[in-house]
């Protein structure tokens, strides 16, 4: 399993130097380590065992130069050396489908058009989730919300009758909600006593978390709980420590 080269895992924040990337071909990726559409970006890069720079990004106190990336100031950004222009695309999904067209090895949304277009209905429902993940993280949302818009998830997985919505194996569904689920310590630790994900409710998604944490891929790119935990406590005291994993 190859993981991002050229990545010292510290973030580069308003005042660094633009970084110097050897002029190898390689794709480039503009990501933070704790955001999960970042994270959807390196899944399907290390996914696919494709070589790839990485250049992680202050968000709070972005560099100037990061427009030329990004025009939207955004990660993930990925920058494509190998064609005219050296273009770069935004937005987690565009890049995951862009990847998985450009790079046939190891398939993750299904060849059928019909299962495909439904592959991304489902991910885009998806956004019910982390919509509500926001709202409880910084509004004080009721929780509920939350595991109204995981419902659809587990009765899919239930109608599928697969340990993975990709079928045997991990595909395009399973790595877009992965960092999402990665991530429900932290709407335990916000919520406090009442956090209530219900393991009978949801019983497939509860095997499906299991069988991501064994995964290769999930491994990876990687945070503990305990990590998420406290790059959230710094963020939510004004201070993200964005390079927490930096010497790892």
């Amino acid at each position: 399993m190859l993981k991002a080269i050229m990545s010292s895992g510290f973030h580069l924040a308003k005042g660094s130097p633009k970084p110097t990337l050897p002029e190898d071909g390689l794709l480039r990726l503009f990501s933070m380590r704790f955001c999960p559409y970042a994270q959807r970006a390196h899944l399907v890069l290390n996914a696919k065992n494709i070589k790839y720079h990485t250049v992680y990004i202050n968000l709070t106190e972005k560099p100037e130069w990061l427009v030329d990336y990004s025009a939207l100031l955004k990660v993930p950004a990925l920058q494509l050396p190998g064609e005219k222009g050296q273009p770069s695309l935004i937005e987690s999904l565009v890049i995951a489908e862009y990847l998985d067209e450009k790079y046939p090895q190891n398939p993750l949304l299904p060849k059928d058009p019909l299962k495909k277009a439904q592959d991304k209905i489902l991910v885009e429902c998806f956004s019910g989730i982390t919509g509500a993940f926001m709202k409880i993280l910084t509004q004080n949302a009721n929780i509920e919300e939350f595991w109204v818009a995981l419902d659809i998830f587990e009765q899919e997985i239930t109608k599928r009758g697969t340990p993975y919505f990709g079928g045997d194996k991990p595909g395009f569904v399973d790595y877009m909600i992965w960092p999402w689920l990665e991530r429900l310590p932290v709407l335990e630790f916000a919520t406090k006593e009442s956090y209530s994900f219900d393991e009978k409710r949801f019983a497939n998604v509860s095997k499906l978390i299991k069988l991501l944490k064994e995964d290769a891929v999930v491994k990876s790119f990687y945070a503990t709980p305990e990590q998420h935990l406290e790059f959230w406590r710094t963020r939510k005291a004004g201070k993200a420590n964005y390079d927490l994993l930096a010497s790892l």
